[in-house]
């Protein structure tokens, strides 16, 4: 469909979108090959934002399209209930090693917001299994994005996201504050120095509700979604002390920096930091087929496994979990993640994209710059009484002069596929730079 009449697209009620602004200004995508997606006029844009954190290797990668289309002519579906494929439990296996956790277990789902709410139910029904019924509670971080499901949107910390579900929501939620603080942190490259005593406020939470009644700590280790928000040096670490201390789980929501983001297959490596769950979905195949999952230790999995043999241990699970096309995808993808050595390369990449992104200091409307591995943000002013509207105006001007980066209130984001090159990455943020000016003048 190339049409962009009012009639063709009135039907699709889109995610996440201003639909009678999209719909009055049409952005529409024909195809995508590499770094790049082609428009339905025929522009042809960089991917600044791999998909959407979600396609390291480009689009239409030609292994990865060849696995998916010997898969869909060999098993197009198989049951995962009491029944599974050969490839599902390589997939698995694959995983844990790469996170060098080869002991661990993977169960598998199809996006990040059902990770994040089946790694709360594990959280919960193992803490049940050794007979600690009372750590019922889950403590998740202001400003966070765990995905729409109820439980991520409970945990999660965006305003927007939660207001209109209030009733809807689980009880025995409370939440970390934030870790960004712009009059300490601004402008930081990597990792800021200030702020690891912010994951002290776990204990006077600990405090508050008492051990004996919290099951889980749930956070991105990059908080991504809500603009590239970086955690202090020791601050991660800090929190897997309090959290040991107390006997609660820490789960990392590695939807977004999970195969390869920060130049390491996980944040948990980046950081050196090992949580007791870990969620992934997004790059784990490239976007190609909906699959995530959740990275599960051993000693949990194990918690389950009481009673009968013949029994089922734990009352989960989705109809296309582990599904034969998303894992040909996976397997496909990792074969260039790990073995092609991108995760390697991204890391390289990283000083490049935080080198042009911080020479923007000083540019026309930009309040803020922050960056970790290969992904960027920055802030800019926002247009007095339309709160959002600036984020638009520098997007829709990229975008016109060949650039396709993320918004999000007042943030830009840029966290660009693996393959780029560093000319490619140099020329977007000259793009950007180019469209601040433009929209400030």
């Amino acid at each position: 469909m190339n049409s962009t009449t009012g009639d063709e697209l009135k039907s699709w009620w889109m995610p996440f979108t201003h639909n009678r602004y999209f719909k009055d200004q049409p952005r529409l995508i024909a195809s995508g090959a590499g770094a790049y997606y082609t428009l339905v006029d025929g522009r042809r844009v960089f991917d600044g934002l791999s998909g959407l954190w979600c396609s390291p290797l480009g689009h239409s990668h030609p292994h990865v399209v060849a696995a998916v289309q010997r898969q869909v002519a060999t098993l197009d579906f198989c049951p995962s209930f009491q029944m599974g494929h050969p490839a599902a439990f390589s997939l698995a296996r694959r995983i844990a090693r790469l996170a060098g956790r080869p002991d661990d277990r993977v169960f598998f789902v199809n996006s990040g917001s059902e990770a994040v709410d089946t790694a709360m139910k594990i959280a919960v029904a193992y803490h049940r299994a050794r007979g600690e019924a009372s750590r019922t509670r889950i403590i998740g971080r202001e400003r966070a994005y765990h995905g729409v499901g109820m439980g991520g949107i409970s945990v999660g910390g965006i305003p927007a996201n939660r207001k209109m579900f209030s009733s809807l929501m689980i009880p025995g939620v409370d939440h970390l504050p934030h870790t960004w603080d712009p009059a300490r942190m601004g402008y930081s490259r990597g990792q800021p120095d200030w702020g690891a005593h912010l994951a002290d406020e776990l204990e006077r939470l600990v405090t508050l509700h008492d051990a004996s009644n919290i099951a889980a700590v749930i956070v991105e280790p990059m908080q991504g979604s809500t603009g590239v928000l970086v955690p202090p040096r020791g601050y991660l670490q800090r929190l897997r002390q309090i959290c040991d201390r107390h006997g609660i789980l820490l789960i990392f929501d590695e939807v977004i920096t999970g195969f390869g983001r920060l130049g390491t297959a996980f944040a948990a490596d980046y950081f050196g930091v090992r949580p007791d769950l870990l969620t992934f979905a997004k790059a784990v195949n490239n976007a190609v087929v909906p699959l995530g999952g959740v990275l599960v230790a051993a000693s949990i999995h194990d918690a389950f496994m009481a009673g009968p043999a013949h029994m089922i241990e734990f009352f989960h699970g989705y109809t296309y979990s582990g599904h034969p096309l998303a894992v040909a995808a996976a397997h496909a993808t990792l074969d260039e993640l790990d073995g092609g050595g991108l995760i390697r390369r991204a890391a390289a990449l990283a000083p490049v994209l935080e080198s042009a992104m911080h020479g923007l200091r000083g540019t026309p409307l930009v309040t803020d710059i922050r960056n970790l591995g290969l992904a960027a943000a920055i802030d800019v002013t926002p247009v007095p009484g339309q709160p959002g509207l600036r984020a638009i105006q520098v997007f829709q001007r990229c975008l016109d002069d060949g650039l396709l980066l993320r918004f999000t209130g007042e943030t830009l984001a840029l966290a660009p596929p693996f393959i780029a090159t560093d000319v490619e990455i140099r020329s977007a943020v000259d793009t950007l730079r180019r469209a601040l000016v433009a929209t400030a003048a």
